[in-house]
């Protein structure tokens, strides 16, 4: 019982991936688990149906049990008896496939494989139910490599057999793969292969002529950019779908739209083509003479539609788009665009082409940075983040963007109060694109509320408001309401951001002070640690100059010690009192009151005098030696005269006194 309870749920799965286009099996998962498995509730959950047709199915699949969809769904309505010929009801266009098998052949779910081998891109689509050999098997025609060499790398659970079939891979819609031959070497030189991978990274000026509006395009390109990606973008410029456009110029080697520029051959730097929309077949025998010469002929990838135009039926007609001119308006945002702030600068430009100058200022950027500039400033700082959607295939934009989003009083409030972010999901490429971002930034809830609003229920105002720990929808205001009302609801956005913000306010108000208390006691202690250092240096200072005199003191004090210690063992002896020759007795007072008494010959040198003195500690440099009376000052004389000379016997009494 538990297997076939496991196989419902895994028929149900698929029934519900197949209806709603939702490839994330994570994800359909949880939207069937929040139904309890009700594959019409979960269905009716992510596309309402308004004609009550699928609601009247799940009530009868409730007479009848879980086990039992395929009964109720088979049982004829009442409305049965009509002819064959009345056209569906409604609930036979909801889905390709209804809630069970039994109800109607289910069509099988198709996957997208992009392979790269060496400088090659090979795109292969198979049906889920395929083998991994089979995909091997294009392949192998398509590089001419054999399957016995080839190994198909990128797979998400690691490497699978060719007999793996891809259902049970559990595989997105669109893949990515790559071939790594290792037994077979590259054909082409290195240096050829150098050359080519300069290509890659160079940048091509494509110079494209349109011929109808007599108008030319330098567009710069990557050298990796394939030629469907260049077409694509011209069919955002010039309105002419992929598959009507009729081309000229391209090189003969350039034979596969899925060519990077680098390998199609066009010339470098710069290459002149033309472009237009190519003739209907009535028109076909009289060609005009601007498209006469043409090169190749483009058509759509992954079109599996015939060209309405082939039958005589006006497309902007069959599918009621058309307008009384028959041109369409330009994109608000260009497809494919790798830089969101660029994607934004042309939203804006088109904008106001379109509605005029008068409309809000929209955030030029990524939707992160929007967030940043709204969320993580300072409290008084902060605002709300409007996050407008548009959709060029809702009856409603044209009509919100100039009667709402540009009056005076929604400009006013939005450019004082918001920060103001927008987006263009009418491309699927651009749509997919904001669901991931939303679901980056907001989570997944978001991204679920958005997918689930139909196209004639945009544009869009999303308010977001920014928490601690989370980012909230305040609201989100679709394409049909007033300006009375679209005020009204912004004022009720406000009023709750601004009692959060207040508390924010306050909040950080607290925090500021704690920190500027902190911050004033850290400085104060710094600057007590500061001048606990300058004080300690000066000290140190102080001790080390102290040291340093001392030092040079002592070395003065050796040096003056040594010079009286060689003055005195170079003296002559002191003569004895008897002797032959004439003696001179003198008696010399020193500044301390004490007496040195000593005798010479009187034909000794005042030198021998001065040595004397400058022994006992007063060198005549410091120092004069003067007599009693007459007052002389004996260190002004000549040192090589004598005592005699000098008048100084047989005795005499002096007295040393200090220069000044």
């Amino acid at each position: 019982m538990a297997s076939d309870g496991n196989m419902d749920r895994e028929i149900i799965l698929a029934d519900f991936q197949a209806c709603t286009g939702i490839d994330d099996i994570a994800e359909a998962i949880t939207l069937l688990e929040l139904n309890n498995w009700d594959l019409v509730a979960a269905i009716n959950g992510v596309i309402p149906q308004e004609n009550g047709i699928l609601q009247s199915v799940a009530s009868q699949a409730n007479i009848y049990g879980p086990h039992s969809h395929a009964e109720a769904a088979a049982a004829p309505p009442a409305s049965s008896s009509s002819s064959p010929s009345s056209p569906p009801s409604s609930s036979s266009a909801f889905c390709p496939a209804l809630p069970s098998r039994h109800i109607v052949e289910r069509q099988p779910r198709m996957l997208n494989f992009r392979v790269e081998y060496r400088q090659r891109t090979v795109e292969v689509v198979v049906e889920e139910g395929s083998a991994v050999g089979e995909i091997k098997q294009i392949l192998e025609t398509e590089l001419q490599v054999p399957v016995s060499k080839m190994q198909l790398k990128g797979w998400k659970s690691g490497d699978v057999s060719d007999s793996m079939v891809l259902q049970s891979l559990h595989l997105p819609k669109n893949n990515s793969l790559y071939v790594l031959t290792p037994d077979i070497s590259p054909t082409a030189s290195t240096s050829q292969n150098s050359v080519l991978q300069e290509s890659l990274n160079q940048n091509f000026l494509l110079i494209i002529s349109h011929r109808e509006a007599q108008r030319d395009y330098n567009l710069n390109f990557p050298g990796s950019r394939t030629i469907q990606e260049v077409k694509r973008n011209i069919s955002d410029l010039t309105n002419i779908p992929v598959r009507h456009q009729q081309w000229e110029g391209w090189p003969a080697s350039a034979s596969d739209d899925s060519m990077t520029l680098a390998a199609s051959g066009i010339s470098y730097p710069c290459h002149h083509l033309g472009v237009c929309r190519r003739s209907s077949p009535a028109n076909t025998q009289q060609p005009t003479e601007e498209c006469a010469d043409v090169h190749m002929v483009s058509d759509s990838e992954g079109d599996d539609f015939e060209d309405a135009s082939e039958f005589g039926v006006d497309e902007s007609v069959m599918f009621g788009m058309g307008s009384s001119t028959g041109c369409r308006k330009a994109p608000l945002m260009p497809e494919n665009t790798e830089n969101e702030g660029d994607a934004l600068l042309h939203f804006t430009a088109e904008f106001s082409t379109r509605y005029g100058e008068c409309h809000p200022v929209f955030f030029i950027g990524t939707l992160e940075a929007a967030s940043q500039e709204a969320f993580y400033g300072k409290a008084r700082d902060r605002k709300l983040l409007a996050i407008y959607l548009h959709n060029d295939e809702s009856v409603l934009g044209n009509v919100f963007c100039s009667q709402m989003m540009c009056a005076d009083s929604i400009v006013s409030y939005l450019s004082q109060n918001f920060i103001t972010w927008a987006w263009d999901v009418t491309k699927e490429a651009n749509k997919a694109r904001l669901l991931t971002m939303c679901t980056r930034h907001f989570g997944s809830v978001v991204a679920q509320t958005i997918r689930t609003y139909k196209t004639d229920q945009f544009p869009l105002l999303l308010i977001v408001m920014g928490k601690r720990t989370s980012n909230e929808v305040l609201n989100v205001i679709q394409g049909n309401t007033t300006v009375d009302e679209l005020m009204m609801r912004l004022m009720g956005a406000m009023e709750i951001f601004t009692a959060q913000q207040q508390e924010d306010i306050k909040d950080e108000d607290e925090r500021e002070a704690r920190e500027m208390v902190k911050r004033e006691q850290d400085e104060a202690y710094q600057l007590s640690l500061e001048a606990d250092r300058k004080k300690r240096e000066a000290q140190e200072r102080e001790q080390a100059e102290q040291l340093r005199l001392q030092q040079i003191q002592k070395e003065a004090d050796d040096e003056k010690e040594a010079i009286r210690l060689s003055l005195e063992h170079a003296l002559p002896p002191e003569p004895a009192e008897e002797g032959g020759e004439p003696i001179s007795k003198l008696r010399i007072r020193t500044p301390s009151g004490e007496f040195l008494v000593r005798r010479f010959l009187g034909s000794t040198k005042l030198q021998v005098l001065f040595d004397f003195v400058a022994s006992k500690g007063y060198p005549w440099d410091d120092f004069k030696l003067l007599t009693t009376f007459p007052r002389r000052n004996i260190t002004q004389l000549d040192p090589a005269s004598s005592l005699l000379e000098a008048k100084l016997f047989p005795q005499e009494t002096l007295f040393l006194e200090a220069k000044e």
